[in-house]
Protein backbone atom coordinates (compact mmCIF):
# COMPACT_ATOMS: atom_id res chain seq x y z
CA UNK A 1 0.00 0.00 0.00
CA UNK A 2 1.01 3.58 -1.07
CA UNK A 3 1.59 5.76 2.60
CA UNK A 4 0.03 9.21 2.47
CA UNK A 5 -0.62 11.79 4.96
CA UNK A 6 -2.95 14.87 4.81
CA UNK A 7 -6.26 16.04 3.55
CA UNK A 8 -6.73 15.25 -0.19
CA UNK A 9 -8.71 16.88 -2.49
CA UNK A 10 -9.80 14.74 -5.95
CA UNK A 11 -10.62 17.25 -8.94
CA UNK A 12 -10.40 14.60 -11.67
CA UNK A 13 -13.33 13.09 -13.19
CA UNK A 14 -13.39 8.84 -13.69
CA UNK A 15 -9.88 9.11 -10.93
CA UNK A 16 -8.78 5.59 -9.64
CA UNK A 17 -7.32 5.67 -5.82
CA UNK A 18 -5.77 2.03 -5.55
CA UNK A 19 -4.50 0.73 -2.77
CA UNK A 20 -3.32 4.08 -0.09
CA UNK A 21 -2.96 3.69 3.02
CA UNK A 22 -3.69 7.06 4.39
CA UNK A 23 -3.76 9.16 8.08
CA UNK A 24 -6.26 12.08 7.15
CA UNK A 25 -9.18 12.29 4.51
CA UNK A 26 -10.02 12.06 0.69
CA UNK A 27 -12.15 14.81 -0.54
CA UNK A 28 -14.22 14.50 -4.13
CA UNK A 29 -14.92 16.94 -5.95
CA UNK A 30 -15.09 15.22 -9.59
CA UNK A 31 -17.59 12.79 -10.86
CA UNK A 32 -17.28 8.90 -11.08
CA UNK A 33 -14.63 8.66 -8.86
CA UNK A 34 -13.61 5.14 -7.71
CA UNK A 35 -11.66 4.95 -4.23
CA UNK A 36 -10.64 0.85 -3.78
CA UNK A 37 -8.35 -1.22 -1.61
CA UNK A 38 -7.49 1.36 0.33
CA UNK A 39 -7.45 2.37 4.11
CA UNK A 40 -8.61 5.94 5.53
CA UNK A 41 -7.42 6.67 9.36
CA UNK A 42 -10.01 10.10 9.33
CA UNK A 43 -8.63 12.73 11.19
CA UNK A 44 -10.22 14.85 13.85
CA UNK A 45 -14.13 16.57 13.25
CA UNK A 46 -13.83 15.46 9.72
CA UNK A 47 -14.84 12.35 7.32
CA UNK A 48 -12.73 10.08 6.44
CA UNK A 49 -14.37 10.19 2.84
CA UNK A 50 -16.74 13.01 0.99
CA UNK A 51 -18.51 13.46 -1.73
CA UNK A 52 -19.13 17.14 -2.31
CA UNK A 53 -22.44 18.81 -3.56
CA UNK A 54 -23.11 18.73 -7.29
CA UNK A 55 -20.56 15.61 -7.45
CA UNK A 56 -22.21 12.10 -8.63
CA UNK A 57 -20.44 8.71 -8.88
CA UNK A 58 -18.90 7.65 -6.44
CA UNK A 59 -17.43 4.07 -5.74
CA UNK A 60 -15.85 3.25 -2.21
CA UNK A 61 -14.65 -0.44 -2.83
CA UNK A 62 -12.82 -3.14 -0.42
CA UNK A 63 -11.63 -0.22 2.06
CA UNK A 64 -11.54 0.53 5.89
CA UNK A 65 -12.36 3.86 7.10
CA UNK A 66 -11.83 4.10 11.17
CA UNK A 67 -10.89 6.78 13.45
CA UNK A 68 -7.92 6.86 16.34
CA UNK A 69 -10.13 6.59 19.01
CA UNK A 70 -9.17 9.13 20.58
CA UNK A 71 -10.25 12.73 18.85
CA UNK A 72 -13.45 12.25 16.88
CA UNK A 73 -13.87 11.34 13.24
CA UNK A 74 -17.18 12.37 12.71
CA UNK A 75 -18.20 10.61 9.50
CA UNK A 76 -16.42 7.40 7.57
CA UNK A 77 -18.47 8.39 4.34
CA UNK A 78 -20.25 11.77 3.79
CA UNK A 79 -22.57 11.79 0.66
CA UNK A 80 -23.33 15.39 -0.01
CA UNK A 81 -23.50 15.10 -3.45
CA UNK A 82 -26.08 12.81 -5.76
CA UNK A 83 -25.17 8.81 -6.26
CA UNK A 84 -22.60 6.90 -4.65
CA UNK A 85 -21.80 3.19 -3.88
CA UNK A 86 -20.38 1.42 -1.33
CA UNK A 87 -19.45 -2.03 -1.71
CA UNK A 88 -17.46 -4.21 1.11
CA UNK A 89 -16.57 -1.40 2.88
CA UNK A 90 -15.38 -2.32 6.82
CA UNK A 91 -16.10 0.72 8.65
CA UNK A 92 -15.83 1.32 12.92
CA UNK A 93 -14.30 3.63 15.44
CA UNK A 94 -16.22 6.76 14.36
CA UNK A 95 -19.30 8.85 15.21
CA UNK A 96 -21.24 8.36 12.22
CA UNK A 97 -20.69 5.39 9.80
CA UNK A 98 -22.11 6.87 6.36
CA UNK A 99 -24.68 9.79 5.86
CA UNK A 100 -26.55 9.80 2.60
CA UNK A 101 -29.66 10.01 1.05
CA UNK A 102 -28.98 8.12 -2.17
CA UNK A 103 -26.95 5.50 -3.83
CA UNK A 104 -26.29 1.83 -2.60
CA UNK A 105 -24.75 0.21 0.33
CA UNK A 106 -24.32 -3.08 0.31
CA UNK A 107 -22.16 -6.25 1.43
CA UNK A 108 -20.53 -3.71 4.50
CA UNK A 109 -19.76 -4.10 7.95
CA UNK A 110 -20.49 -0.72 9.68
CA UNK A 111 -19.65 -1.48 13.53
CA UNK A 112 -18.32 -0.38 16.35
CA UNK A 113 -19.10 3.80 16.96
CA UNK A 114 -17.12 5.53 19.61
CA UNK A 115 -19.31 8.17 21.59
CA UNK A 116 -18.18 11.44 22.14
CA UNK A 117 -20.03 14.36 24.24
CA UNK A 118 -22.98 15.78 22.42
CA UNK A 119 -23.23 12.99 19.84
CA UNK A 120 -25.90 11.35 18.17
CA UNK A 121 -24.51 8.18 17.01
CA UNK A 122 -25.95 6.27 13.93
CA UNK A 123 -24.15 3.67 11.37
CA UNK A 124 -25.84 4.42 8.56
CA UNK A 125 -28.03 7.61 8.18
CA UNK A 126 -30.29 10.00 5.65
CA UNK A 127 -31.36 13.00 6.98
CA UNK A 128 -33.28 14.29 3.72
CA UNK A 129 -35.58 13.24 0.73
CA UNK A 130 -33.95 10.38 -2.05
CA UNK A 131 -32.95 12.89 -5.23
CA UNK A 132 -35.63 12.59 -7.80
CA UNK A 133 -35.19 9.73 -9.77
CA UNK A 134 -33.09 8.11 -7.03
CA UNK A 135 -33.44 5.26 -4.07
CA UNK A 136 -31.14 4.26 -1.57
CA UNK A 137 -30.82 0.99 -1.03
CA UNK A 138 -29.08 -0.46 1.93
CA UNK A 139 -28.74 -4.40 1.26
CA UNK A 140 -26.68 -7.71 2.65
CA UNK A 141 -24.94 -5.41 5.06
CA UNK A 142 -23.82 -6.16 9.12
CA UNK A 143 -24.59 -2.69 10.83
CA UNK A 144 -23.92 -3.06 14.48
CA UNK A 145 -24.17 -0.27 17.10
CA UNK A 146 -23.41 -1.26 20.58
CA UNK A 147 -24.31 2.29 22.10
CA UNK A 148 -27.26 2.77 23.20
CA UNK A 149 -28.14 5.67 20.67
CA UNK A 150 -29.10 6.61 18.52
CA UNK A 151 -29.49 3.32 15.42
CA UNK A 152 -27.88 1.29 13.39
CA UNK A 153 -29.91 2.61 10.81
CA UNK A 154 -31.49 5.71 10.52
CA UNK A 155 -34.21 7.15 8.29
CA UNK A 156 -34.62 10.61 9.83
CA UNK A 157 -36.99 13.72 8.47
CA UNK A 158 -34.73 16.39 9.48
CA UNK A 159 -34.47 17.90 6.14
CA UNK A 160 -37.23 16.49 4.12
CA UNK A 161 -39.92 13.44 4.11
CA UNK A 162 -38.41 10.04 3.65
CA UNK A 163 -39.15 8.17 0.17
CA UNK A 164 -37.70 5.66 -1.81
CA UNK A 165 -36.19 3.57 0.44
CA UNK A 166 -34.60 -0.40 0.22
CA UNK A 167 -33.86 -1.82 3.59
CA UNK A 168 -33.51 -5.18 2.85
CA UNK A 169 -31.05 -8.45 3.71
CA UNK A 170 -29.15 -6.86 6.83
CA UNK A 171 -28.19 -8.07 10.28
CA UNK A 172 -28.69 -5.43 12.56
CA UNK A 173 -28.11 -4.69 16.16
CA UNK A 174 -27.53 -1.84 18.92
CA UNK A 175 -28.47 2.20 19.16
CA UNK A 176 -31.69 3.39 20.96
CA UNK A 177 -33.83 1.82 18.66
CA UNK A 178 -31.87 -0.62 16.23
CA UNK A 179 -34.28 0.73 13.18
CA UNK A 180 -35.57 3.95 12.80
CA UNK A 181 -38.38 3.69 9.87
CA UNK A 182 -38.79 6.94 8.24
CA UNK A 183 -41.76 8.71 9.76
CA UNK A 184 -40.93 12.30 10.99
CA UNK A 185 -42.50 15.92 11.08
CA UNK A 186 -42.05 16.63 8.04
CA UNK A 187 -44.76 14.11 6.68
CA UNK A 188 -45.99 10.22 5.83
CA UNK A 189 -43.01 8.86 4.45
CA UNK A 190 -43.70 6.59 0.99
CA UNK A 191 -41.93 3.71 -0.81
CA UNK A 192 -40.28 2.31 2.00
CA UNK A 193 -39.39 -1.10 1.73
CA UNK A 194 -37.88 -3.11 4.76
CA UNK A 195 -37.57 -6.63 3.65
CA UNK A 196 -36.09 -9.57 5.30
CA UNK A 197 -33.98 -8.43 7.86
CA UNK A 198 -32.29 -10.41 10.71
CA UNK A 199 -32.69 -8.25 14.06
CA UNK A 200 -29.81 -9.56 16.70
CA UNK A 201 -30.13 -9.37 20.68
CA UNK A 202 -26.31 -9.68 20.96
CA UNK A 203 -26.28 -5.54 21.82
CA UNK A 204 -29.10 -5.25 23.62
CA UNK A 205 -31.92 -7.61 24.43
CA UNK A 206 -34.84 -5.68 22.72
CA UNK A 207 -32.59 -5.80 19.56
CA UNK A 208 -31.93 -1.57 20.53
CA UNK A 209 -31.97 -0.68 23.79
CA UNK A 210 -35.08 0.29 23.71
CA UNK A 211 -36.67 -2.05 20.85
CA UNK A 212 -36.02 -3.25 17.19
CA UNK A 213 -37.84 -0.21 15.17
CA UNK A 214 -39.24 2.95 15.90
CA UNK A 215 -41.13 5.58 13.25
CA UNK A 216 -42.53 3.32 11.21
CA UNK A 217 -45.46 4.99 9.01
CA UNK A 218 -47.57 1.41 8.67
CA UNK A 219 -50.07 3.60 6.54
CA UNK A 220 -47.32 5.25 3.95
CA UNK A 221 -48.02 4.47 0.04
CA UNK A 222 -45.78 1.80 -0.81
CA UNK A 223 -44.26 0.98 2.51
CA UNK A 224 -43.87 -2.58 2.92
CA UNK A 225 -42.69 -4.33 6.13
CA UNK A 226 -41.91 -8.22 5.22
CA UNK A 227 -40.01 -11.19 6.22
CA UNK A 228 -38.03 -9.29 9.30
CA UNK A 229 -37.02 -12.03 11.92
CA UNK A 230 -34.91 -12.08 15.30
CA UNK A 231 -31.46 -13.97 15.04
CA UNK A 232 -31.53 -17.51 15.39
CA UNK A 233 -35.27 -18.11 15.15
CA UNK A 234 -38.11 -17.66 12.62
CA UNK A 235 -39.77 -15.26 14.97
CA UNK A 236 -40.86 -12.08 13.78
CA UNK A 237 -40.36 -8.30 14.24
CA UNK A 238 -43.36 -6.46 13.71
CA UNK A 239 -43.37 -2.57 13.46
CA UNK A 240 -45.88 -2.09 15.25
Amino acid sequence: MTKKTGSIVIKEDGAVIDGWDLTGDITVEADNVTIRNTRVRGQSDYWGILQRKGFSGLKVEDSEIFGNGKQRTQFGILNQGKLITVSRVDIHTISNGILTEQGLIEDSYVHDPKYYAGDHTDMIMSTDTAAAGTQLVIRHNTVINTLDQTGAIALFQDFGVTRNVLVEGNLLAGGGWTLYAGAGTKGLSSNIKVIDNVFSRRVWPKGGHAGPVSYWDADGPGNVWKGNTWEGGMSAVNAD
